[in-house]
């Protein structure tokens, strides 16, 4: 095993960006943070109060060049227009690379991440390169995936999962929506790389549709976008996933999956719960949910740093393929684009969109 510290740096101090250099600051032992990026004057603000002894940066480039050959990993936090662009430059250095999701909004640029990576590996072969799907990480998918993969559940065929999101009256995903690719991109990837990873890495989709509502948040349909989205993705192989979408939540985030198999059935979190106290009222018993994903997820995004970290240091494979990032997208960008069209979409079966006369390329970009 590696003896020294992972030397890492992180780009986009946002939301998601400084919880992840908290985590690699504070809650990742073989990881040293040494630097860190942000445009963003109150992100650095935040960074110099929060982050001490990092050293900080305005210019994602800058950072780069002066960190220089001590700098090992970088963390991809940033806004999701700028993912892959920065992954690639990261990834043509030899650096390891952690990306949130998703590498790119767009399947053609997502794809070129992942060319970027296979051709630094002949010069970098000992290079890590993930997509951020924190699901994977977390202990109670991690259970139900052995239990499916022991053989418990005999052959799975039917995977139920949801992504909700509380609701947010401050609009900010209805100005997010401009940039996020729609809510099955935003949303629904988790689900989606949920179906790739309990159906097998080499799960071929046959056909999507989707539908949605604006049932609270109009504004969306500017964006082409729904604050409610409901998605049936067919597998080839007799499998199907069926997911919901939603940003209007009352009571908190439900995020709750259901694996069906031949013999039995797992679910996760199917009914959310904050803790274990019950709240005893003259209408009932109740338990409070979760206000947001991360405090569903926080123990995953830890496990997700500290695993990243000890790949890197320790020369061992990745959690996952890469490619699964922009299968898991290429199903995404399918689904808001049945959203917003009402037709199912086809795929042939090495999973080739089946659109007469139009590559798949030309029609990646989102409506």
């Amino acid at each position: 095993m590696g003896a020294s510290k992972l030397q890492v740096a992180i780009v986009g101090l946002g939301r998601m960006g400084a919880r992840h250099a908290t985590h690699f600051h504070h809650l990742t032992p073989r990881a040293n943070l040494v630097a860190a990026c942000s445009p963003e004057p109150k992100e650095l603000e935040w960074a110099a109060q929060n982050l001490e002894g990092v050293r900080l940066y305005a210019d994602y480039d800058e950072m780069l060049d002066k960190e220089g050959s001590a700098l090992q990993a970088v963390v991809v936090a940033s806004a999701t227009a700028v993912h892959a662009e920065q992954s690639i430059k990261a990834i043509s250095r030899g650096l390891h690379v952690l990306c949130e999701k998703p590498l790119s909004t767009d399947v053609v640029t997502s794809q070129a991440v992942v060319d970027a990576y296979r051709l630094s590996q002949v010069t970098y072969p000992q290079q890590k390169v993930v997509c951020g799907f924190s699901r994977r990480f977390d202990a109670s998918y991690r259970d139900a995936h052995r239990k499916m993969t022991s053989g418990m559940l005999g052959r799975a065929c039917v995977l139920r999962s949801q992504t909700c999101d509380m609701f947010d009256p401050s609009g900010f995903f209805v100005e997010y929506a401009q940039f996020s690719g729609g809510i099955f991109v935003d949303c629904s990837i988790h689900d989606i790389d949920l179906s790739l990873w309990f159906f097998g890495e080499t799960a071929v989709v046959k056909s999507v549709t989707a539908i949605g509502i604006t049932a609270l948040s109009q504004e969306l349909n500017k964006y082409h976008d729904r604050d409610n989205a409901l998605g049936v993705v067919e597998f080839y192989g007799g499998k199907i996933a069926q997911l919901f979408c939603s940003r209007m939540m009352a009571a908190g985030q439900e995020d709750t999956t259901e694996i069906t198999g031949t013999r039995g059935k797992v679910s996760v979190n199917v009914q959310p719960s904050l803790n274990l106290v019950n709240i005893h009222e003259a209408g009932g018993v109740r338990r409070e949910v979760q206000p947001d994903y991360y405090s569903r997820f926080r123990d995953a995004f830890i496990t997700e740093a500290n695993e990243f970290t000890a790949c890197c240091l320790d020369d061992t494979e990745p959690p996952f393929k890469l490619e699964g990032a922009v299968n898991a997208l290429k199903i995404a960008q399918a689904l808001q684009e049945s959203l917003i069209t009402g037709k199912k979409i086809n795929f042939d079966m090495v999973g080739q969109r089946q659109v007469e006369g139009v590559q798949e390329h030309a029609i990646s970009a989102r409506l």
